[in-house]
C-alpha cells in the first residue's frame, strides 16, 4: 500500500515538472518521470491482463516520447536556420502528444489498455493522465487545422467505435475521446474554458467510477442486477452518465454549452456542427446504458453479492455534480 502512495506522488510530481517547466528538455524529463511511475500502479503479478495492459501502454508511451524527443532535438537544430521546418516538426511534436492522451486517430492503445485495469487505475488514467499532454499542447498550436483534424477523428471514432461495446471500462474509454475532442476545441481558443471543462469531467468522471468501483462492475448485463439493489446509487449513476453525455439541465451541459459559445464567437461555424452531431453518436450509448438501468425491473439471483452503500465520497461528488449547475453560471460570468 506504501509503495503506491509513493508512486502516485512521483506521479504527480513528473506531471507538475511538465507542466511548470521553461524547458522542452525538462517537460520531456517529467512525462518519463510520469511513465515510470504509472507502470507499477497498472501492472500486477496476480493479474495477467493489468500486466498486459502496463506493456501495451509502456510501449505506446515510449514511441510518443521518443517522438516528443526527436521532435524537440530537430526544432532546436533548426530553428536558426530554417523557420519553416518549424511548422513540420511541430506536427510531430504534436502527434506525440495526441498519442500520450489517447486522442484519435492515434487512440488504438486506450481502449485496451483501460481494459486491463482496475478503476482506481482506470480513473487516473482517464483524468490525471491527461493533464500534461493538453497543456503542453496549450504550447505549441502551431498547426490549428492538424488539431482541428483530431478533433474530428476523435468524435467520429468515438462515436462509431462505442455503440457496439459492453464493457463499461471501455465505454469508459470511447467516452473519454469525445471528451478529449471537445477540450482540443477548447485549447485552440481559450485556456480558461478548457480549465473549466477540464475540472466538470474529473467530477463526474470521478462519480461514477465511485459507483463501479463500489459495486464491483465492469460489464452492462451487471449493472442490471447490482443498480436495482439501491435506487439511491441507480438515480445517482443516471444523472452523472446523462451529465456526461451534456445533456441539460445536468451539470455536464454548461461546459458543452461555453465550448459551443466560444466557437461560434469565433467563427467555427463548421467544426461546431460536426462536434455536436457526433457527440449525438456518443449520446446514444449513454442512453442505451441508463434507459437499461431504469427500466428493467430487479431480478435477484443467490450468487449476487448485495452493497449496502455508505461511502461518504460517492454522497459528497454527486451532491457537487447535482447542484454544480446553479454554481457554474455564477462562475461562467468570469470567464
Amino acid at each position: 500500500m506504501y509503495y503506491k502512495i509513493l508512486f502516485m506522488l512521483s506521479l504527480m510530481i513528473g506531471s507538475l515538472i511538465s507542466i511548470s517547466s521553461y524547458s522542452w528538455m525538462s517537460m520531456w524529463i517529467g512525462l518519463e518521470i510520469n511513465l515510470l511511475s504509472i507502470i507499477p500502479l497498472i501492472s500486477s503479478t496476480k493479474n495477467m491482463m493489468a500486466s498486459e495492459a502496463a506493456l501495451k501502454y509502456f510501449i505506446t508511451q515510449t514511441l510518443a516520447s521518443t517522438l516528443f524527443l526527436f521532435s524537440i532535438i530537430l526544432m532546436s537544430l533548426n530553428y536558426m536556420y530554417n523557420m519553416n521546418m518549424i511548422l513540420y516538426f511541430s506536427l510531430i511534436f504534436n502527434t506525440s502528444l495526441l498519442t500520450k492522451m489517447g486522442a484519435a486517430p492515434f487512440h488504438f492503445w486506450f481502449p485496451e489498455v483501460m481494459e486491463g485495469m482496475n478503476w482506481s487505475n482506470a480513473l487516473i488514467m482517464l483524468t490525471w493522465q491527461k493533464i500534461a499532454p493538453m497543456i503542453l499542447l496549450m504550447y505549441s498550436t502551431y498547426s490549428i487545422m492538424y488539431l482541428i483534424t483530431a478533433i474530428i477523428f476523435s468524435m467520429m471514432i468515438s462515436g462509431i467505435m462505442g455503440l457496439n461495446q459492453t464493457s463499461l471500462r471501455k465505454i469508459m474509454a470511447y467516452s473519454s475521446i469525445n471528451h478529449i475532442g471537445w477540450m482540443l476545441s477548447t485549447i485552440i481558443l481559450m485556456e480558461t474554458v478548457w480549465m473549466y471543462y477540464f475540472i466538470i469531467y474529473t467530477i463526474i468522471t470521478t462519480n461514477i467510477i465511485l459507483i463501479f468501483n463500489t459495486l464491483n462492475i465492469f460489464y452492462i448485463n451487471q449493472l442490471y442486477i447490482s443498480m436495482n439493489e439501491n435506487l439511491m446509487v441507480k438515480m445517482f449513476f443516471i444523472i452523472n452518465f446523462l451529465s456526461l453525455g451534456g445533456l441539460p439541465p445536468f451539470l455536464g451541459f454548461m461546459p458543452k454549452w461555453m465550448t459551443i459559445q466560444t466557437l461560434i464567437q469565433n467563427n467555427f461555424y463548421s467544426i461546431t456542427f460536426i462536434m455536436i452531431i457526433m457527440t449525438l453518436m456518443t449520446l446514444y450509448f449513454y442512453l442505451r446504458v441508463t434507459f437499461s438501468t431504469l427500466l428493467l425491473t430487479k431480478t435477484q439471483t443467490s450468487y449476487y453479492q448485495h452493497y449496502n452503500i455508505k461511502s461518504h465520497w460517492i454522497m459528497i461528488f454527486n451532491f457537487i455534480s447535482i447542484t454544480g449547475l446553479i454554481f457554474s453560471t455564477l462562475l461562467f460570468n468570469y470567464l
